[in-house]
């Protein structure tokens, strides 16, 4: 889940790295470093933490390589940042990605004398391609990728070479290329300020960049044919605009992001008996949604399956199975492999993907995109909107009942409404920022909300929350209850309302207090609840699509009177391309 971009051009390359690290952090930030050939030398500038620290320190030099950590192999620290250099500093490299059988070849290695400057997988790279090196740094590294096992994106560059080579398997890559000088990222964010020309490589192709060329080939060094594409989005979208967050930001946008997300059509051929969610994390809720909307409206069954999960179990897989692959980044490692498998088994693939020619997007066999451009904050937020948006209108489709998108301008204009009263969450978010744990829970389409909601809070506040299906509290969970445990219930007036209320009557009768989300108008749900707040009335079906908001601005608005890093929560990362 690392963050890598190289530079070759006529350009210093130290700025040029930094600010592209600095696009790339939300992919992690426990260390970050700089590697840069210049008159047969490599320059080292690395450090523990934030992109920011590396600004001390200028590297002159136009052909470089950068590093932003999340975590695998080795703590976070200045001797397992990258970029690693051999033991003769004639090579550097970077790495996103993990090696799975690093410790085999770091013994045989270290048999041969090498030694080691780190604890981590990815310097056995920059060592094997230095034992491996002729004179031809692209054929050195065509021989080290037959040693790898795992999954990766990897620069090298060497002292004295107009190069850089790079190479992917598993791991997301993309080049860019300008005028005299071209690019290596982990993604196109990082190179939307100097280029909107680029090209996605795909798993088992390397690139070899000059300044003014681009070579692509596969891992037989066989060259092959390459598509430029163009990025239709500028940096702008993806600056704060004055909201103190990118997280806020994204969460008021939503509104907008509803009614683009409107425009994508869609037009599934219903040749299939089942339809399998696979997702994780945040998409897996709303692959969650998607299985009550679909089974309640179109009839049709649908397993929900965790994407980590879903290849180690044997999963029964048909031809007649539909695989939908849910993933803002479209580069989820766990996902990846799901619809792989799906693929050899026959089954028809579809993916919901955000982020255009990502690598599921483009191995299914049909892709939906859900247009809610450059999401930075690592918790998402209008990324899962957008996801849930098409989840609607693919239940829509499926059950030819797609009269009911009528109702969503109506629903945009409520969810304004919520969003203009943050300020009355913010005063909620006061009362209980302090607690150390939350109960959630909801029945029904409210249960996957439920699922949502504690995973934001536990994301940006670090507050121990767990989530629920309502009816589930008094078979164990209710144990928790206590005043020192509030708990959020998700109970809009729908067709398990009384139950819902039922739950909640129990947690109030052993002293826990309750936030409730429920239906304007309401007045029952007061007496039994500390605090409500409340969304408007709408059709039981679209509940989700308002309550997901006021659970969001709970989490945000907690996360900041704490004082959190909410775009960039500790130990996280946006795009998880690890198992």
């Amino acid at each position: 889940m690392c963050g890598i971009i190289g530079y070759i051009g006529e350009k210093e390359a130290n700025d040029i790295l930094i600010s592209g690290l600095e696009k790339l952090e939300y992919r992690g930030y426990d260390s970050a470093g700089v590697a840069i050939a210049h008159e047969s030398q490599i320059k080292i500038n690395k450090v523990k933490g934030r992109v920011e620290n590396l600004k001390s320190i200028t590297i002159i030099g136009n052909i470089g390589i950068a590093h932003t950590r999340w975590a695998t192999h080795g703590k976070p620290c200045q001797e397992n940042a990258h970029p690693f250099v051999d033991e003769t500093n004639n090579f550097a490299i970077v790495h996103n990605g993990i090696i799975e059988n690093y410790l085999e070849l770091k013994e045989e290695l270290s048999r041969e004398g090498v030694s080691f400057s780190s604890n981590t997988d990815s310097e056995i790279i920059v060592h094997l391609i230095a034992k491996n090196y002729h004179d031809n740094l692209k054929e050195a590294v065509l021989k080290t990728i037959k040693k790898l096992a795992g999954a990766y994106a990897f620069c090298v560059i060497k002292k004295d070479a107009s190069e850089i080579i790079g190479a992917r398997n598993g791991s997301p890559l993309v080049v860019g290329i300008a005028d005299s000088e071209n690019f290596l990222a982990s993604d196109v964010s990082a190179l939307i300020e100097h280029t909107k020309k680029v090209v996605y490589l795909n798993d088992f192709q390397i690139a070899e960049l000059k300044k003014d060329s681009c070579k692509v080939y596969n891992f037989d060094g066989v060259e092959e044919n390459y598509e430029i594409k163009e990025i239709n989005w500028t940096l702008e979208k993806a600056q704060k605009q004055g909201y103190k967050h990118f997280m806020l930001k994204e969460i008021f946008e939503q509104p907008d992001i509803i009614r683009e997300t409107m425009k994508v059509p869609i037009a599934i051929e219903k040749n299939f008996s089942r339809i399998i969610m696979v997702a994780c994390g945040t998409a897996s809720y709303a692959g969650l949604i998607g299985k009550y909307l679909i089974e309640k409206l179109a009839k049709i069954p649908v397993t929900y399956e965790i994407a980590s999960e879903f290849r180690y179990k044997e999963p029964l897989i048909s031809k007649e199975d539909l695989v939908v692959a849910i993933s803002q980044s479209g580069e989820t490692a766990d996902t990846l492999a799901a619809i792989r498998l799906a693929k050899e088994k026959g089954a028809k693939t579809l993916g919901i993907i955000n982020v255009i020619d990502s690598t599921i997007a483009r191995e299914v066999d049909k892709v939906i995109y859900t247009r809610a451009g450059p999401e930075i904050g690592v918790a998402s937020t209008k990324a899962f909107l957008s996801q849930l948006m098409i989840i609607y209108k693919l239940a829509f489709n499926l059950s030819d009942q797609e009269e009911l998108l009528e109702y969503i301008d109506d629903i945009i204009l409520k969810i304004k409404s919520i969003l203009s009263r943050s300020e009355e969450i913010k005063e909620l978010a006061h009362n209980y920022y302090l607690s150390h744990n939350f109960l959630y829970i909801g029945r029904n389409l409210s249960f996957p909300l439920a699922l949502e909601g504690a995973l934001k809070l536990k994301e940006i506040s670090y507050i121990h929350a767990e989530a629920y299906p309502a009816g589930e509290l008094k078979h164990g969970p209710i144990a928790l209850v206590s005043e020192e445990m509030p708990t959020l219930a998700i109970c809009p007036k729908d067709a398990v309302y009384p139950k819902t209320f039922s739950n909640i009557e129990e947690i109030k009768a052993r002293e826990g207090k309750v936030i409730s989300i429920a239906t304007e108008g309401d007045e029952d749900i007061k007496k039994i609840s500390d605090e409500v707040f409340y969304v408007p009335e709408v059709k039981e079906i679209f509940y989700p699509l308002i309550c997901c908001i006021p659970l969001q601005l709970f989490a945000y608005h907690i996360a900041d009177f704490k004082e959190c890093d909410i775009d960039k929560p500790r130990n996280l990362a946006k795009s998880v391309t690890v198992e």
